[in-house]
């Protein structure tokens, strides 16, 4: 069982959390002493089943999984379709969870499809990637990449618009979207209407100055993020050989990316590694747009969805995507 202990304290001092927040902060107590594959893994089953449920239960969307082949062994896709649509060519969201690598599944966050298909008439494809530490290095990415490439060829089979192909990741999973963006940059793969990247794990250095201020605490922290970047990529974590197939920010050139929005809260440890990447593709001529949510920690929309800023954030998103499906290709 892959284990990490518990880091150093937090070396600066920290932007303050919002006051909805600081009641969360005094109930889930200190940092852990150490974390634990199976434990976190655990921990999320528990935090998204009530999502999980409430979607499956919902009679607004369809949702089908299908087996599909995947470049080391096959993958389960789980589509969610708007019940009551008659069209033939939806926008589509293929959804990439979180989980820190190494936790969740592809129900994780994917209850926000049920928002999806309403506002937008969306379709959401959603992949069960293989997780680390069982899958390294690239391989995540891979799994997704290929998951990518077979909802853009069967486009008649799943009612959707190949023009309008959207690639979307929460934390982790925003990491992997990145990831597969540049792999189907690099590889000539499917076209992207855009690239949402919710809260992404970019940087497997821990090296800025938001990581250093959140080391500690209840809520995702640097030392958690640490241990998860080791489980993808064990001792080479932080060294010279690391790809931005495996870790994002270590890409050069972004250009050639599809226009990208990326949001973060400000009391987080990858809120520097969100606004660094988001500067890299400014300078690399890629139309994005960056949000800095104040007084938040990773994952603060689950954790207070009422809090005025949580609400405004969510907005924001959805307004994004809606755009994003309504220009011209």
């Amino acid at each position: 069982m892959r284990k990490g202990l518990a880091g150093p304290a937090d070396r600066l001092p920290r932007p303050p959390y919002d006051p909805e927040i600081e009641p969360v902060v005094k109930a889930l107590g200190e940092t852990p002493d150490q974390y634990e594959v199976e434990k976190l893994r655990k921990d999320a089953l528990v935090r998204t089943r009530p999502y999980t449920d409430a979607l499956l239960a919902d009679k607004s969307v369809n949702i089908e999984d299908i087996s599909i082949p995947g470049p080391r062994q096959d993958l389960i896709v789980s589509v969610v379709r708007p019940a009551e649509s008659k069209s033939t060519s939806h926008p589509c969201i293929f959804y990439i969870h979180g989980g820190a690598l190494v936790a969740a599944d592809r129900f994780a966050g994917l209850d926000y499809s049920v928002v999806w298909a309403r506002e937008l008439n969306a379709i959401t494809i959603s992949v069960e990637y293989g997780r680390a530490p069982e899958n390294s290095s690239t391989q995540p990415a891979e799994d997704c990449y290929a998951a990518l490439l077979w909802a853009a060829s069967h486009p008649s089979e799943l009612s959707v618009d190949p023009e309008r192909l959207l690639l979307y990741g929460t934390s982790a999973g925003g990491g992997l979207a990145a990831a597969t963006a540049l792999m189907a940059r690099d590889k000539n793969g499917p076209a992207l209407r855009g690239l949402f990247l919710e809260c992404p794990m970019l940087d497997d250095r821990n090296e800025k100055v938001s990581s250093q201020q959140f080391s500690t605490g209840p809520f995702y922290n640097s030392t958690l993020n640490r241990f998860a970047w080791r489980c993808l990529l064990g001792d080479r974590v932080g060294g010279n050989t690391v790809s931005a197939y495996e870790a994002p920010a270590r890409a050069v050139d972004l250009s050639g990316l599809p226009s990208t929005f990326l949001d973060c809260a400000s009391a987080e440890p990858f809120r520097d590694e969100i606004v660094a990447f988001a500067s890299k593709l400014w300078e690399s001529g890629v139309q994005t747009e960056l949000h800095v949510w104040p007084g938040g920690p990773h994952g603060y929309d689950r954790l207070i969805p009422t809090a005025p800023f949580a609400v405004l954030a969510r907005q924001t998103r959805l307004a994004w995507l809606r755009r994003a499906f309504a220009q011209n290709s």
